[in-house]
């Protein structure tokens, strides 16, 4: 971690709880956004999920309402878009808003790029080159590379220190983390998984690599609601397909939850989303980034007739856990 020209610590923060922020439109999200660093909560993310508004885009604009909320991509899909594009919107970025970027990039999922019309293959391989090329031309000012998915060759005015996270799933990307990234970024990932699996290989590979382990960004689906039943609902309407994919539904099952492609089972609910009252849902957030992997982003699952309300009262859960 270092410190921007504002004060501002950047990067992944072992023990910070931030908020996920997931809006179709985009003027709804800089508004959601700005709220969230009125309420208090020091860090948020945002998915530029399928063709979705890009949400390093949407982040200037952010940037421009706000002063200290430090803001992270989880992710910006890496098939559509060459590295050194990604690096030239993160110079604009840091020119606006030093030291509050945290980048986080991963290869998504095949049926998510279909409408870029790219050849989705060895995902593992992709985020490893470009983990390299994008860690080189920020953090040197330079890159020149050619491996079997990615090239660049560029060169920009003068390096800069933005952290550079990757998506993690299964261990290979988590040892990929481990040995390059700045950080791993989780999703869906039940604690099951995330303790016995996930955290062991990205340690390992760090240490191979001799190097400090990098913090695990954690994604965690919060509800305020104390009736099991309405959370699995809630759960299965906003998370529930991920099952269905091939590598989410191969992680459900090493996690122990074999399934999950038929629907989330409350076991599986109960180890994969926090809730309860909001006061529990605060000291459950506060205990889980207290056990020192990393970060925890926090993600208010609000659909249904009572969605605008699940999400205040989430976010409310959220700045009290900050808090």
């Amino acid at each position: 971690m270092a410190e921007s020209q504002a004060g501002v610590v950047f990067g992944a923060q072992p023990g910070r709880i931030g908020i996920v922020v997931q809006v179709g439109d985009p003027g709804t999200a800089i508004e959601r956004l700005v709220e969230a660093e009125r309420l208090g909560i020091p860090a948020a993310w945002m998915t530029t999920g399928g063709i979705q508004a890009d949400a390093l885009t949407l982040f200037a604009g952010v940037a421009a309402r706000t002063q200290r909320i430090a803001l992270g991509t989880a992710i910006i899909p890496t098939w559509p878009r060459n590295p050194v594009f990604i690096v030239q919107q993160v110079e604009a970025f840091e020119a606006v808003a030093p030291g509050r970027l945290m980048l986080g990039i991963g290869p998504s999922t095949e049926a998510a790029m279909r409408p870029f019309g790219v050849e989705f293959r060895t995902p593992v391989t992709q985020l490893r080159e470009y983990l390299l090329v994008l860690r080189a031309l920020l953090h040197e000012g330079s890159v020149d590379f050619s491996g079997k998915l990615v090239r660049a060759r560029a060169r920009i005015a003068k390096p800069l220190q933005t952290p550079v996270l990757a998506s993690a799933l299964n261990e290979h990307a988590y040892a990929v983390c481990g040995e390059l990234a700045d950080g791993a970024i989780s999703w869906v990932c039940p604690w099951t998984y995330i303790r016995e699996h996930a955290l062991p290989a990205l340690r390992k590979a760090a240490q191979a690599a001799g190097r400090q382990t990098p913090p695990l960004v954690m994604h965690v689906p919060i509800c305020v609601e104390e009736d099991p039943a309405r959370v699995r609902e809630a759960a299965q309407r906003q998370i529930g397909a991920y099952g269905r994919f091939q590598f989410y539904n191969a992680m459900f099952r090493k996690a122990g939850f074999p399934d999950a492609g038929e629907g989330l089972s409350q076991e599986l609910v109960d180890d994969l989303v926090i809730y309860g009252s909001e006061a529990d849902v605060a000291a459950k957030l506060k205990q889980r980034a207290a056990e020192g992997f990393g970060e925890v982003m926090a993600m208010p699952l609000a659909s249904g007739e009572n969605a605008t309300e699940l999400l205040r009262k989430g976010m409310d859960a959220v700045a009290r856990a900050a808090a």
